[in-house]
């Protein structure tokens, strides 16, 4: 292949050390990040003749435009470096975790004096105790509705004293154990969530212990009542544990990772070993995996999965060898604080019929996982044919986009923009307009400005692409990708008053003949097309009827949540407003400062007149002005 100049000034200046390079596009996007003990020899080997050999190399090489290189100070240091890059940036030439960024863990808020239980999708360093990560929301609430009933933690906002008078319901149904009146002290409450913490771990033994001795002590105290509450609490334990499947005498921890492959879909199975139980298993799917070995997959898998689990076990049974399992140990031991850290393809009888059953679940998850999709794809294909006939398109919608517009008697209204590509939502394209030239409750006027502001930028972007645009546009930012292309069919909430604005918008931009455009009246959920007097009725419980009413429910939906935070952001500061001498810069340096109109009421007039511009008179006024 034929190198640029550029390219060769690079590769001739790449210095012999360990680093990380990032290759680029003709665009200046990512397309592959790596890592390498001698960077220079590494990022060569890339345009040698064998190495274009290899499908993915040449695809790779041929859209290369640029590389940059970052040197670090060792070849551990240069790993977690390619995994943070990896992360941030999700270059499509290399091996991904899938939807990594919404992994839920469960959360327990160990730094609070009487933690709480919660569900996040990000680890911090705050003194929490974090478990998971899990691939489904439904399961970790499903799995903490259980363990409330066997550990009850708080879940209120109060501000826990000791001191309240009544406690709430869920004392009554068993579901708290009400710190708030002093029911149970805070070592006490501590003590039930770090049994609770232990039970999450796998850890059952100790927290039974605990128990049973507690419970004999009720009873000989003759506390029978708290004694009977232990005794539930047991059996609670008991019928959750004897679900957990011994597998091993050996005590160790140990996760076990399996995978299974086909047609260009990874999908990899986790089994949770913990003190000789498996106390769990998640399966994760990769991207980015057509054309890699086996043995890279599981390695890309290895190090970001472990780069976001809460914990890290002893031990890493694996079906196959690693070639960077040395330095990958290295990094784990880190993260272990010093401890060491196996990585093993097991040869043991015991352990190899956990790797091959572990495959097996990869397997059979993989092929529910793609009936599934199929199914799903079938559906909408169905679908979109059904409305392509119903609107007489010339072709299936790929692209469909509908629009709503939300209000409150005129106040805070926004437009909503929702698209849908092959009949799933694709959020990134999603747009709200907050509606700027349209006095009170005007909805068809609102929409049309909606429209107008949507078909403006798309010309505007047309024109640059093109060049028959001023040169502003054509200097401009680049085309947002939400507004560059015409939609196959554009929905608007409404009968036919709000259809005939749309038709004077795309009209007045020369569009009647390239989108089609329908109503949906909301109380028949029937269609109004231009110069079509009846309206069209999709057939009841057909494919595309559904489809129509998941698209405009969305519109509606996201319209609504930005017309909430608009008028919720208007509410605070029009308290703000009618106080003289407080003009915009001080509102919103109040509401920075404070958060909130309760903030500021709260706050002494002292500390609001150390903000900026702010004297303590005026802080007086402001106090007695909100209250």
């Amino acid at each position: 292949m034929h190198i640029t100049d550029h390219l060769q000034g690079i590769l001739d200046t790449l210095p012999e050390k360990p680093g990380c390079y990032l290759m680029k596009n003709a665009q200046g996007h990512i397309i592959y990040v790596g890592k390498a003990v001698n960077l220079r020899a590494r990022v060569r080997s890339y345009f040698h003749a064998t190495a274009q050999e290899d499908p993915k190399t040449h695809k790779l090489v041929q859209e290369i435009a640029d590389i940059e290189w970052i040197v670090v100070g060792s070849e551990l240091e240069a790993l977690i470096l390619e995994m943070n890059l990896i992360k941030r940036h999700r270059p499509r030439f290399n091996v991904r975790l899938k939807d990594d960024k919404r992994f839920p863990y469960i959360k327990v808020h160990w730094a609070d004096p009487f933690p709480k239980v919660t569900v996040t999708r990000q680890m911090v360093n705050d003194g929490s105790r974090y478990f998971g990560p899990y691939t489904s929301v439904w399961a970790v609430h499903q799995t903490l509705d259980l363990l409330r009933k066997i550990f009850p933690y708080l879940t209120c906002n109060r501000d826990i004293t000791g001191q309240d008078s009544r406690a709430c319901l869920y004392y009554d149904i068993k579901l708290c154990t009400a710190p708030c009146i002093g029911a149970i002290s805070q070592a006490d409450y501590r003590q039930v969530i770090d049994d609770l913490c232990k039970f999450l771990e796998g850890r059952t033994e100790p927290v039974v212990q605990r128990l049973n001795a507690a419970m004999e002590q009720a009873a000989e105290s003759l506390q029978y009542e708290k004694a009977a509450t232990i005794r539930d609490q047991l059996q609670a334990i008991d019928r959750v544990v004897e679900r957990q499947k011994v597998v091993s005498s050996d005590q160790t921890d140990s996760d076990v990772i399996a995978m299974a492959r086909a047609d260009g879909e990874a999908c990899v199975q986790v089994f949770f070993i913990r003190s000789g139980k498996m106390i769990g298993r998640e399966y994760f799917m990769l991207e980015g995996t057509e054309e890699e070995a086996d043995e890279e997959v599981l390695a890309e898998f290895v190090k970001q999965f472990y780069a976001q689990a809460a914990f890290v076990p002893h031990k890493v049974l694996l079906p196959e060898e690693l070639e960077e399992a040395q330095i990958i140990g290295q990094w784990l031991r880190e993260r272990k604080s010093g401890q060491k850290v196996e990585i093993t393809v097991p040869h043991q009888e015991l352990n190899k019929s956990l790797v091959d059953m572990a495959a097996e679940n990869a397997v059979e998850t993989l092929n529910a996982l793609r009936t599934r999709w199929e199914a799903d794809k079938n559906r909408q294909t169905v679908a979109l044919s059904e409305l392509q006939e119903a609107l007489d398109l010339p072709e299936p919608p790929n692209r469909i986009e509908c629009y709503d517009i939300s209000t409150t008697q005129g106040v805070a209204s926004v437009g909503s923009m929702v698209v849908f590509e092959q009949g799933t939502p694709n959020k990134k394209l999603y747009r709200r307009f907050n509606i700027k030239t349209v006095l009170g409750q005007d909805d068809f006027a609102s929409m049309e400005e909606v429209l107008n502001r949507r078909f403006r930028r798309w010309k505007a972007a047309h024109e640059a692409e093109t060049g028959t645009g001023s040169a502003a546009e054509k200097i401009g930012k680049k085309p947002d990708p939400a507004f560059s292309i015409l939609p196959d069919l554009l929905l608007v909430d409404g009968g036919k008053g709000q259809l005939s604005r749309a038709v004077a918008v795309l009209e007045a931009y020369n569009l009647m003949d390239r989108v089609p455009v329908a109503g949906l009246a909301k109380s028949e959920e029937e269609l109004f097309v231009p110069r079509q007097h009846e309206s069209i009725f999709l057939e009841r419980h057909s494919q595309g009827l559904y489809l129509v009413q998941r698209i405009r429910d969305e519109a509606h939906r996201f319209a609504i949540t930005a017309h909430r935070k608009r008028r919720s952001k208007q509410g605070l500061a029009s308290r703000l407003e009618v106080i003289p001498g407080v003009g915009p810069a001080r509102r919103k340096a109040l509401l920075n400062a404070f958060g909130s109109i309760e903030g500021i009421k709260e706050a002494p007039a002292e500390k609001i007149a150390e903000i900026k511009g702010i004297t303590f008179e005026m802080a007086q006024n402001i106090k007695l002005q909100l209250e």
